[in-house]
């Protein structure tokens, strides 16, 4: 086993898209299947991507950017994945 790495990427929520209830429900169950801890910032707040009571706290409407990062062991694959599904939020 390597040592734990650190990814970072830029998406942004399609704009008929705000990150409320449902999709951010996906993100957070989604970001809970890796092992990897992981944070998304958004309007000047930051967000543990494990909690759905911080993420909706981040107030992300549709067109808002979210930086995502995760540090671990397989941050590259939830940080591909998190970025994948959010660009596929319709």
């Amino acid at each position: 086993m390597g040592s734990p790495s650190s990814e970072l990427t830029v998406v942004r929520l399609p704009e008929a898209v705000a990150l409320h209830a449902r999709p951010a429900g996906a993100f957070v169950r989604a970001a809970a299947a890796f092992d990897a801890t992981i944070e998304v910032r958004a309007n000047g707040r930051q967000a543990n991507a494990k909690s759905i009571l911080e993420v909706l706290g981040l107030g992300a409407d549709g067109g808002t950017e979210l930086a995502i990062s995760a540090s671990g062991d397989d941050a590259a694959a939830a940080v591909a994945g998190l970025a994948e599904l959010v660009a596929g939020l319709a």
